[in-house]
Parts: structure tokens; C-alpha cells; sequence
């Protein structure tokens, strides 16, 4: 009889562990209440085929290590390859519904997080802004100071972290945040130097790679 707790304990504990650390191309048909659930989109060189192109100034964008380096045994990394010429407006929308699924299905908002870099920070701002959720989470990578400061009507919602690069022309969020002083549920903001500029995000390098992972495994309730 004892051995047969302790054989159901070690399935039940392992059911538990099981359900996180996937790395998927798209949302499982399937999700679990009980599992965070990470977005990652890309920059806008990766749209296409190609996994790892090259920019001329800033070297190869490397798509496979990037996932493989943000994916964790604590939540399941959803990273989707977009096709060329993605409308990130559209896109966004999709994420929105995804995000919607998983509350359908009892996830709670606390456990939904997207993290975007560049063009994939804008579609993650965009995200926010429809999804209008303070508990979701949202890791903006040096985005806020292109594109999405030229869209006022992009309020950002729910839990805030930025990373930036100083030698990067892409700067702060703290002006994009401040248009959503009311629906930002909180903000923290760190800026690291590596020399890189917006290469700096093509390579899974420790300098933000393991703030993201720290920021995305902290409490979040």
C-alpha cells in the first residue's frame, strides 16, 4: 500500500513537471490551467523562411538559439516563425485570441506573458493593448522608441518590463508607459551595455536573457 502512494506521488509530481518546458511553433490544441504560457516574437528580419539571417551591420539573427535559450522547465515558449511581409496589427490580433483561449480554458491571466524584440515589441505592445488586461505580462525588448512611439493609440495594459541597449538609437519605454499610467499595473525598466546596438537581441546573450527569464519566473501574482 505504501509503495503504491509513493508510486502515485512520483506520476502526480511528474504530471506537474511535465506540463511546462515545451517549446512549441504554435498554441498547443490543448492547454493546461495549471502552466504559464510564454510568447516570443521575433524581429522583423527573421519574417520569412529564413531562421537565421544575416543584417550587414549587425551579424546573424539566430531564431533557434534565441528560443532555446528563453525556454525553461517552469512555462511552455510558444515562438512562431512569422511569414513575410506579417501585418503586425493582424498578427497581434491572433495573439489576442490565443491569449483569450488560454483564459477560456482556465489559464490564469497571471500565467499569459509575451516577450518582443523590435518589430516583435511593437506586436507585443499591440497585443497589450487589445488584450487590456493589468494581470498579463509583457517583456518589451528595444521597441518603444521606433515604431510604437509614432502610435499614440497604442496603450499599453498589465505588467511591464523593458530591456534596451545604450549604444541602441532604440531607447526607453518610460514615454510609452506614461500613456498608460492608468492601465500599467507595473513597470520596471533595465538597460544593459554590451556595445552590440540592436544586435544585441539577434544572439541569446546573458546580459538579457537571464533578466527575462528572471522577470518572467518571479512571483506574478
Amino acid at each position: 500500500m505504501l509503495h503504491r502512494a509513493i508510486l502515485l506521488l512520483t506520476l502526480s509530481v511528474f504530471t506537474v513537471f511535465s506540463d511546462a518546458g515545451e517549446v512549441y511553433e504554435t498554441l498547443p490544441d490543448t492547454p493546461h490551467s495549471n502552466v504559464h504560457y510564454v510568447f516570443y516574437s521575433h524581429g522583423f528580419i527573421v519574417e520569412g523562411t529564413n531562421p537565421t539571417p544575416v543584417n550587414p551591420r549587425w551579424g546573424k539573427y539566430d531564431f533557434p538559439a534565441v528560443k532555446q535559450a528563453l525556454s525553461d522547465s517552469e512555462y511552455h515558449l510558444i515562438a512562431t516563425h512569422r511569414p513575410a511581409q506579417t501585418n503586425p496589427f493582424e498578427y497581434a490580433k491572433g495573439l489576442a485570441k490565443q491569449a483569450q483561449t488560454l483564459i477560456d480554458a482556465g489559464v490564469d491571466a497571471h500565467n499569459i506573458s509575451f516577450v518582443g524584440f523590435s518589430r516583435g515589441g511593437f506586436i507585443t505592445a499591440i497585443t497589450s493593448s487589445l488584450i487590456k488586461n493589468q494581470n498579463v505580462n509583457y517583456v518589451i525588448l528595444a521597441a518603444c522608441t521606433s515604431g510604437l512611439a509614432k502610435h499614440p493609440d497604442i496603450t499599453l495594459h498589465g505588467k511591464v518590463f523593458s530591456i534596451y541597449e545604450t549604444s541602441d538609437t532604440v531607447g526607453s519605454c518610460h514615454d510609452v508607459v506614461k500613456r498608460g499610467e492608468n492601465t500599467v499595473s507595473s513597470y520596471s525598466e533595465i538597460a544593459i551595455s554590451t556595445g552590440e546596438e540592436h544586435g544585441a537581441f539577434y544572439r541569446p546573450l546573458d546580459e538579457w536573457v537571464t533578466p527575462v527569464k528572471a522577470w518572467l519566473k518571479r512571483r506574478r501574482g
